[in-house]
């Protein structure tokens, strides 16, 4: 079938529902329009046939009569999902139903295959996210979360740039991974004949920026860990991370919970929104609560670091959590907190005061020895965000790898090696900073109320199709 290479049309849906739906029930306008979309809807009523055009923007009723519509057994033949053009006068039917008058048509791009029906969508979840090219047209609400994650990253960069952050774009492909404790990817360049790691996060590059003298820097980073998929992981996802010189992990915590209340006022119209049937209230300030202090909330057990390794492992093993003997008693409170903690905590709260043993990247406390200015974000029992005082000392931190190295040496995946040109640049100083990470599909997840990181990433990874 020959198809024209463009098509000219005057007007969107949303805008002919906008201009025109206070036209008289059973009247023309008088105005005549060209429009375009899928057909997703016809109706064969005789001398009479009805379709739904639908765009990008809305979706409009088309009145084809049999007297005056050009080539109308064409048109009654048309498959549910074919491209079509429209010329005709806006009207509206006796029964007040909007529509344009087919006056003149042309397939614009046939379907070969059968279209979904669209009132029943696609039953099967795998088959939605494979093809989602398909689940956008017939699956109702499906484009909204994607319509607010693009208004999201959008009003994210115009809240940072008007507080005089610079976005920037830093390495995917690194030499060694660093910046998070998770499991690379690894791939080979060969004219290098090097092997080299798909980012899983850009911390350290970000953080040599504010030793090269840009002090306001961020980056909306597409990020890569080789781990398992879930409703809330998918190998890869958004990031989006920024570093603040002289600020410190308070400062940054005010940052946090400014911008995602922002953000759920100008996406949802107020900082309360509804996830998964329960309210989530994100005005700030959010709580601020250590990490060993939810503990004995939650379980009326009060640890520390100086307890006994030996009943801390009693204690995991209580609450069935699985340990390994070279768990320290940061490890063993982290195991603890994340299996009895996170999961209660609903509304916003900064969990504050990680230790030391499981914070490579952050500064020591100022008052807590083996604890570390470091804070996540959980909201709905999930970590949305993680930040800190950033560790400037190049002596500490070539410690704190060279510990990650023997973690990696005892078969423990996610640790991090040594990034011998990151402790250069800390060795030219690296002033006071604060930073965080916060994942951008679980906060898209959250503010569109869906379950499924799948359902707010356009193309998530599937197993091979059979």
């Amino acid at each position: 079938m020959n198809t024209p290479y463009k098509y000219e049309r005057t007007e969107t849906v949303e805008e002919l529902i906008s201009e025109y739906s206070a036209i008289p029930d059973g009247t023309g306008s008088g105005v005549h329009v060209s429009i375009a979309g899928r057909i997703m809807q016809r109706r064969d009523q005789g001398k009479v046939v009805f379709g739904n055009l639908q765009d990008s923007s809305g979706r409009i009723q088309l009145f084809a009569p049999s007297k005056s519509t050009p080539n109308f057994e064409a048109f009654s033949a048309l498959n549910i999902g074919d491209w079509i053009g429209v010329k005709g006068e806006v009207m509206k039917t006796k029964r007040g139903e909007l529509s344009v008058k087919v006056e003149q048509w042309e397939i614009l791009a046939e379907t070969k295959r059968s279209f979904p029906d669209k009132w029943h969508g696609i039953t099967d979840p795998d088959t939605r996210y494979r093809q989602r090219y398909v689940d956008m047209w017939v699956t109702e609400g499906a484009k909204k979360a994607f319509i607010l994650r693009s208004k999201l990253i959008s009003r994210t960069r115009k809240w940072l740039e008007e507080k005089e952050f610079m976005e920037v774009e830093t390495p995917v492909f690194h030499p060694i991974p660093g910046g998070a404790l998770a499991k690379p990817f690894i791939t080979h360049h060969n004219a290098l004949d090097a092997d080299l790691y798909l980012r899983i996060a850009p911390e350290l590059y970000l953080k040599r920026l504010v030793v090269g003298g840009f002090e306001k820097v961020f980056e909306i980073a597409r990020v890569f860990r080789n781990e398992g998929i879930s409703s809330r992981h998918n190998p890869e996802f958004t990031m989006l991370e920024l570093y603040e010189a002289y600020a410190d992990w308070n400062d940054i915590m005010e940052l946090a919970e400014n911008l995602i209340e922002y953000l759920a006022v100008q996406l949802t119209g107020s900082s309360t929104v509804s996830f998964d049937g329960k309210d989530i209230d994100l005005s700030a300030p959010w709580r601020r609560a250590s990490m060993i202090e939810l503990i004995l909330e939650q379980t009326g057990h009060a640890i520390s670091l100086e307890t006994p390794v030996n009943e801390l492992q009693n204690l995991c093993k209580q609450y069935d959590i699985e340990v390994e003997s070279s768990y320290g008693p940061g490890k063993l409170i982290l195991e603890l907190y994340e299996k009895t903690v996170e999961p209660n905590i609903w509304n916003p709260c900064f969990v504050t005061e990680y230790p030391k043993e499981v914070s490579p990247l952050s500064r020591d406390h100022r008052e807590k020895d083996g604890l570390t200015e470091r804070f996540e974000g959980i909201i709905a029992g999930r970590e949305i965000l993680n930040g800190f005082s950033e560790l400037v000392d190049s002596e500490e931190q070539m410690e704190r790898f060279k510990d990650q190295l023997e973690k990696g040496r005892s078969g423990d995946e996610e640790a991090m090696g040594v990034d011998a040109d990151y402790i250069r640049a800390l060795e030219f100083g690296l002033p006071p900073t604060g930073g965080i990470g916060i994942g951008i599909d679980r906060l898209v997840m959250m503010l569109a109320d869906v379950q499924t990181i799948r359902d707010v990433v356009l193309f998530p990874t599937l197993r091979a199709e059979q």
